[in-house]
């Protein structure tokens, strides 16, 4: 690891292999990962959500019933519906990393779209279509089926904002930053949106733990842009 600069406050640097001396936390970058495992147990999830959403309408409809739970039919319903979010949330964050491992091109404009918006697609999948055969049961209780859809509305707003991805990238910017840096280290903190080329940037000074990696670890990270300051910084470094 390069020697870092000094701060004017005292940190700890935390080598990979834990020796620490004073001075900033930093850490090292976890491996990037496997894109086509994350997409394959993405999909798995996503399949085992949808089976969910089944199960719970054939418990709304009054087609199966959980004896093993001793609770009443909403109750059971609900239940489902959760379990059916959870599993659509954990499915969209193991989809959305795989993308920034390997994202998709902006050449294919239809794939692109779709690579990005996969997990926002899973999740409408998995409960419009118990919500839309709720609301059009005319067997059910009006009440319980008001409430079961209220419920089943709620989930898919809270599942659609955590599946999309609001910092997406390409794999023309992706290469393009790595053919910037190679394998340079960079900085991120533990919950900033961008990496930085200068361990000393101004942006992380109310951070005491960074975490340091290659671009292409940072991107892994969901850090898709390099730091406005560092940019800055590094164009001036250039011009001099």
């Amino acid at each position: 690891m390069a020697e870092q600069k000094k701060t004017s406050r005292k940190r700890t640097i935390v080598k990979a292999e834990g020796s620490a001396e004073t001075k900033r936390t930093i850490k090292e970058a976890p491996k990037t990962g496997n894109a086509t495992g994350l997409r394959i147990g993405a999909v798995v999830l996503w399949l085992a959500a949808i089976g969910l959403e089944v199960l719970a309408l054939m418990i709304f409809c009054g087609n199966v019933t959980l004896s093993f739970l001793p609770i009443s039919t909403l109750a059971q319903v609900i239940i489902m519906l959760a379990l059916d979010l959870v599993l659509v949330i954990i499915g969209s964050q193991l989809w959305k990393k795989s993308n920034h491992i390997d994202p998709a091109s902006e050449k294919n404009k239809l794939k692109f779209w779709l690579w990005n918006n996969m997990g926002v697609i899973a999740c409408v999948i998995a409960f419009v279509p118990f919500i839309v055969l709720a609301l059009t049961n005319k067997d059910a209780d009006a009440k319980t089926k008001k409430i079961a859809s209220i419920v089943a509305v709620v989930m898919l707003l809270i599942g659609g904002i955590a599946s999309y991805d609001f910092n997406p990238i390409s794999a023309e910017e992706k290469a393009e930053a790595m053919a910037e840096y190679g394998d340079t280290l960079v900085y991120w903190t533990p919950f900033g949106k961008v990496y930085h080329t200068d361990v000393d940037c101004q942006a992380m000074n109310r951070t005491d733990t960074i975490t340091e990696g290659t671009v292409e670890q940072a991107i892994a990270a969901n850090r898709t842009r390099l730091c406005k300051y560092c940019e800055n910084r590094d164009a001036a470094i250039e011009t001099e």
